[in-house]
């Protein structure tokens, strides 16, 4: 048996684009143990409901990420709604979906980025950020803002989009398609990403399962779930796919992802030609009492909000379940038995996200 020797990986590593720190105990080259420390962005978010209000703490939960700052929103918005029993315009229903869905598709063309500078290919890491800020660009033209917007609130939306705006965004999306089919054959077909991510990692489904992964980590691994099939918001009328796969490895993870672009742009195609003429939003009256769970899909898997109303305007407790939080027993199983020179790969393969899970 080989002498185990200890070595620090993060919080501060190339690779990571959030702190996270991982001893991990080595046998010559490979990984036997992954022990996590966490905690280095904990900004005690949810204690703030005790000084913002219920309206007020949208702008809070949007603040929980950066990255799927809408979904925070849209997640505690729909949560307190379903507490005051509101019933918000079906327009904003159908806007909440368009951004939710631009917010997945830039954040896998991001992770997508991340990946290909992992691997070295830093053209294609330039390629999928320059794809990036079309999307980044669409937020700016509609919501104001290019990270956090503002624009979703108890009882609707903020701002709407008009039939020129919408013909825009048509075809900044087409150009998108058409740039991410370019570079497509790259992730999916050139040997020296096949080398680094095929076989590597693999977590069957019955580990997935056991292990509580959600996302493109379960997807990936051949659990057919996605939250968006609950029937939430207005994705009880549009027509879309479950991205899967079979294999489980760090290559399937990376091809569901890329699939789940394009049937994001095939969804937001669906809202436009369907999204119905009316208000955008309600006014809301009294305060929440009551409690509700609502669950949706993110871009990394499914979130839980959890809002416990005490009839006056603060509320008596907010509490998030983050996918990233759920898929870290995977990580940990994924990581024991691996090359070292895999270990940044296959944190990436999980798309963790530390400001959200850590809050």
């Amino acid at each position: 048996m080989s002498n185990r020797s200890i070595i620090p990986f993060g919080p501060q590593h190339p690779v990571l684009p959030e702190p996270i720190h991982l001893d991990l105990v080595l046998e010559d080259e490979k990984v036997v143990e992954a022990i996590p420390t966490i905690g280095f962005v904990h900004r005690g978010l949810e204690k703030l409901i005790e000084k913002k209000d219920f309206q007020e703490y949208v702008f809070v939960a949007e603040r929980i990420c950066g990255i799927c700052s809408f979904i925070h929103g849209m997640g505690y918005s729909q949560a307190v709604e379903k507490v005051m029993d509101i019933k918000i315009p079906e327009r904003a229903e159908y806007l909440r979906v368009l951004w939710a869905e631009l917010s997945r598709i830039h954040s896998h063309v991001l992770w997508l980025g991340l990946l290909s500078d992992a691997l070295g290919f830093e053209s294609l890491f330039m390629q999928c950020f320059r794809i990036r800020e079309k999307v980044l660009n669409i937020f700016e033209m509609t919501t104001g803002g290019r990270v956090i917007f503002s624009v979703c609130k108890v009882g609707g939306v903020r701002k709407d989009i008009n039939l020129e705006k919408q013909k825009v965004i048509l075809n900044i999306l087409k150009e998108v398609e058409k740039e991410l089919k370019e570079i497509e054959v790259v992730f999916f077909d050139d040997l020296s990403v096949k080398k680094r991510l095929v076989g590597v990692g693999v977590l069957s489904k019955e580990e997935a399962y056991e292990l509580g992964c959600v996302g493109p980590m379960a997807r990936a691994s051949g659990i057919d779930y996605d939250a968006r099939n609950l029937g939430y918001s207005a994705y009880k009328d549009i027509e879309f796919k479950t991205i899967i796969d079979n294999k489980g490895d760090s290559y399937s993870r990376c091809v569901v992802r890329f699939k789940e672009i394009f049937e994001s742009i095939n969804i937001i195609r669906q809202v436009i030609d369907r999204m119905p003429d009316g208000e955008i939003s309600i006014k809301v009256n009294g305060n929440p009492n009551g409690e509700y769970f609502a669950r949706l899909e993110q871009p990394r898997g499914e979130v839980i909000y959890h809002i416990k109303g005490n009839g006056t305007k603060f509320l008596g407790r907010m509490r998030v379940r983050t996918p990233t939080f759920a898929n870290m027993p995977a990580l940990f199983k994924i990581l024991q038995g691996c090359d070292l020179a895999d270990v940044p790969i296959l944190i990436l393969t999980i798309d963790p996200c530390i400001s959200c899970t850590e809050r």
